[in-house]
């Protein structure tokens, strides 16, 4: 099964590569697809790819339920 995890962006740069934060881990993704997320915002990664901008409470939400699973809280292996 495939997720698409939320994150939030910390820093863009030039080539469309964002720096994202998920569960406190730093991940850089293209942003291609997503080109009005920007610093600050909450976005869907999947594969490397931010595929949605969501509202920081979508966000919060999905993260609290991923903790609450601790296989899938583990992104360090995903």
């Amino acid at each position: 099964m495939c997720l698409a995890i939320p994150a939030r962006i910390a820093a863009v740069d030039e080539d469309n590569l964002a720096t994202v934060d998920i569960l406190g881990v730093t991940r850089r993704v293209s942003i291609d697809l997503t080109p009005q997320a920007g610093v600050g915002d909450y976005v869907l990664v999947h594969a490397g790819f931010a595929i949605e901008v969501v509202d920081e409470q979508q966000a919060q939400e999905t993260l609290d339920l991923i903790r609450e699973f601790p296989d899938l809280a583990d992104i360090e292996t995903a």
